[in-house]
């Protein structure tokens, strides 16, 4: 037998024993073969198989539980599939259900629900008010599409008034006499979130130690953060709370303290899901969260899923970016959604839960720093730190995910998308802005090391040195902030001065940006230009004014344009002949298609990985017939390279635990940091973090071509025929064939009856067998 070195070359010489061992312990909910409903032929919009099979999924996947999350690339359908699984689990009774979507996909939403659903009414909620500004909505409106636009037509009434049943048995019954049709109401989640004014809340004693300085009133003690006290004058439009663990000097119970509390001097408000939560439990049947990856966080929306979840009878969650590369990404989603199966696994709400979460499915570094002794006869001091770093553990993708998530891959929808390249730029910078960067780089470093630990040090160090070669002016003196013991408040101290180079001078990546625009246009290609500083030093106008000294017509699209307007906006811009269009990358995170821009040419990628993800597959959607290029430009042997080295490692472990496995990703799980020390790291000790740039992403991009196959060949099936791979129908039931199939197919994937029990669905199959397979991803 061959050496085994691999878990592929494993699985290539257990291939029969995994697949009989699959096919005991995991049976699959819904099979190629399983009849589907007759519902699905009434749809307006007719599904791909595989929408249809996400749909079938989640509707049996309702029929057990609650709760469902289909985790589909952008341009897969996902508002299809969840319009399609109600249809299809409601079986023909009236419904009514609820969606949450951000602001800017309110209407499109209520577009894609009218030609996707037959006799559907839909309402908006536009807030709880009956009255109040005469230029805004108020109320629950009725809507319909009137030649491809939402007219506010029909029923109005409130979320209040919904919720009384006058002489009815109950509202619902109530609300059946008044629309015996399915309903679909759709809130905007910013306003699905608008709580009650707020002020913040904290004490500044009188007398006693704490003389003047802020202290917590549950507690009476000052507030920490980062090993220095919380200042009235660092108190910003943010709710700051704490976790208090101790009082004085003894342990208590772990409670949460805000600093914060109701403003009694402004008018009182209610956010709507906070009412449907307090006052209409039951009352929808369905649920819909869009883009839940964007409500992880401890915030109002995110702890508006959770209300949703609670008080409505079927749940499902839609995201095209599942997981940020870290496992911990996942916590509060999975709490929101299935609270009972993580307490039942031991975990609970909170910073303790998180950690426990995250020592048994993510990877955690320890460090361990044992100082010199004083004397010899004193012990040494050995102090540890706990740091996560990208990674997550296949056991959390079979434990919490393939039972509650149906995957769908935008090339299992149509087969005759174009190419999907990546490619990382990287460009040598010219001899005077190399000199300033490592002067810049060098007075950074000496105050890393006089300042250990000291979070402004480390956040100017970021910013700055991902800023400066794209702003090389301007900046000025760099400042940080400590805590003076003595003076009993924060002190600033110089950290760098930066040195200003000639404005009007182009830098090698602007000229490089110019050459690569050319070529694009000279090909009939629209460019995408994204970079993420655009405020204070906006390098957004400054590409703009180089781009239209080159004779390039070019736009900037800005946060002011309304998120509801922004496709419109674009269709200005095309329609004007404009080549190329400048934004921030967040700008466009979702809903927009811009097929008309197959380039795309990241100047600054930022450090979200989510946010990257969703920006850079704008272009590769149905309908587009460009091949796609996505370009990250960067500085050589700079931060830039190294934040877009950690972007790409935090990529494959994203992809990992949406069922494609790819080695590289694998191999390197226990070599990434966190962003912020990992770069601080590498600029105190001057070493690498793992290979270049160039080579992470070249092997991201060969991950990309083995799932995304672009040309077919004799052996291969078309999803969108019906047909299934030859390696299928010549032995559909040999257990072999099928994890050869898996390793040959990176197949889809929908739910399963146990955790990590999915159905594979139809796939193309390429004639030989990758390298690196994706046999997580069947199942």
């Amino acid at each position: 037998m061959p050496e085994l070195c691999t878990i592929y070359d494993y699985m290539r010489a257990h291939a029969s024993l995994l697949g009989e061992r699959i096919l005991q312990e995991y049976p699959a909910l819904h099979q190629f073969d399983d009849p589907v409903s007759p519902r699905i032929q009434e749809l307006l919009r007719k599904p791909f198989p595989a929408q249809t099979i996400a749909i079938m999924g989640t509707a049996k996947r309702w029929q057990r539980a609650r709760t469902a999350m289909v985790v589909a690339e952008c341009g897969t359908g996902k508002t299809l599939i969840s319009l399609g699984a109600i249809h299809v689990h409601s079986e023909g009774n009236p419904f009514t259900a609820l969606a949450m979507v951000p602001p800017h996909l309110v209407e499109k939403w209520a577009r894609e629900a009218f030609r996707t659903l037959p006799g559907l009414r839909v309402f908006l909620i536009d807030d709880l008010r009956n009255g109040g500004d005469e230029n805004k909505f108020h109320g629950a409106n009725e809507v319909r599409l009137r030649h491809g636009r939402i007219l506010r037509e029909g029923l109005h009434t409130t979320l209040s008034e919904l919720r009384l049943r006058k002489d009815s048995p109950s509202p619902r019954k109530r609300w059946l006499s008044l629309c015996g049709r399915p309903a679909l109401f759709i809130v905007g989640r910013e306003r699905a979130k608008l709580g009650y004014f707020w002020r913040h809340a904290y004490r500044i004693p009188r007398s006693g130690p704490y003389l003047g300085c802020l202290v917590n009133a549950d507690t009476g003690q000052p507030v920490i953060v980062d090993d220095s006290r919380l200042t009235a004058a660092e108190f910003e439009k943010v709710k700051i709370a704490e976790t208090v663990e101790t009082r004085g000097a003894k342990s208590c119970r772990t409670f949460h303290s805000p600093l914060w509390q109701a403003d009694s001097d402004k008018i009182r408000r209610m956010a709507p899901i906070e009412f449907v939560g307090r006052y209409m439990p039951g009352w929808f049947d369905y649920s819909i969260c869009d883009e839940v990856h964007q409500l992880a966080g401890d915030t109002a929306q995110g702890n508006a899923l959770g209300t949703l979840a609670s008080c409505s009878d079927r749940i499902v969650g839609l995201t095209g970016t599942l997981l940020g590369g870290y496992a911990d990404d996942l916590f509060n989603t999975l709490f929101r959604l299935e609270a009972g199966r993580m307490t039942a696994h031991g975990y609970e709400w909170g910073t303790t839960g998180r950690s426990s979460f995250t020592q048994d499915y993510g990877v955690l570094e320890t460090i361990t720093k044992v100082e010199p002794a004083d004397n010899a006869c004193s012990k040494a001091k050995a102090t540890s730190t706990i740091r996560r770093k990208p990674g997550a553990s296949p056991l959390l993708f079979g434990e919490f995910l393939m039972q509650l998530c149906a995957f769908v891959f935008l090339e299992d929808i149509s087969a005759e998308l174009p190419p999907y390249e990546e490619t990382c730029v990287g460009v040598a910078m010219d001899a005077p802005m190399l000199e300033a960067y490592r002067e810049l780089e060098d007075d950074i470093r000496k105050a890393l090391k006089a300042h250990k630990g000291n979070r402004s040090v480390l956040s100017t160090m970021l910013n700055t040195l991902l800023l400066y070669p794209d702003h090389p002016f301007g900046l000025g003196t760099l400042y940080g902030k400590e805590f003076d013991s003595e003076l009993g408040r924060k002190v600033s101290f110089v950290i760098a001065k930066t040195r200003d180079l000639p404005e009007d001078h182009l830098h090698s990546k602007e000229r490089r940006l110019i050459s690569e625009i050319k070529q694009e246009l000279a090909e009939g290609r629209s460019c995408q230009v994204f970079a993420v500083y655009t405020q204070k030093h906006d390098v957004t106008a400054r590409l703009q004014r180089i781009l239209n000294n080159e004779g390039i017509r070019t736009a900037v699209l800005r946060s002011s344009v309304d998120t509801a307007k922004r496709e419109a906006w674009y269709a200005r811009q095309v329609k004007d002949g404009v080549q190329v269009v400048i934004c921030h990358p967040k700008l466009v995170e979702t809903g927009l298609d811009l097929l008309d821009f197959p380039t795309i040419i990241f100047c600054e990628s930022g450090y979200s990985l989510h946010t990257l993800r969703q920006a850079s597959r704008r272009s590769w959607r149905i309908g587009q017939r460009w091949p796609v290029r996505v370009k990250f430009l960067c500085y050589e042997g700079t931060m830039q390279t190294a934040c877009l080295r950690l972007m790409g490692k935090k990529l494959l472990v994203a992809l990992t635990m949406e069922g494609k496995f790819a080695g590289e990703g694998l191999q390197n799980m226990d070599e990434d940091d966190d962003m912020l020390s990992a770069m601080a790291r590498e600029l105190v000790e001057r070493n690498g973090i793992g290979e270049t740039a160039d080579a992470v992403w070249k092997a991201l991009n060969t991950e990309h071509k083995k799932l995304f196959p672009t040309t077919t060949s004799s052996s291969c099936g078309d999803v969108s025929s019906g047909e299934l791979p030859d390696v299928l129908t010549q032995h559909p039931f040999d257990p072999a064939c099928l994890v050869e199939a898996a390793m040959d197919t990176s197949t889809i994937v929908a739910f399963g009856q146990r955790p990590g029990v999915l159905s594979a669905r139809k796939r193309r199959a390429k004639p030989a067998v990758p390298e690196q397979a994706s046999f997580f991803g069947f199942n």
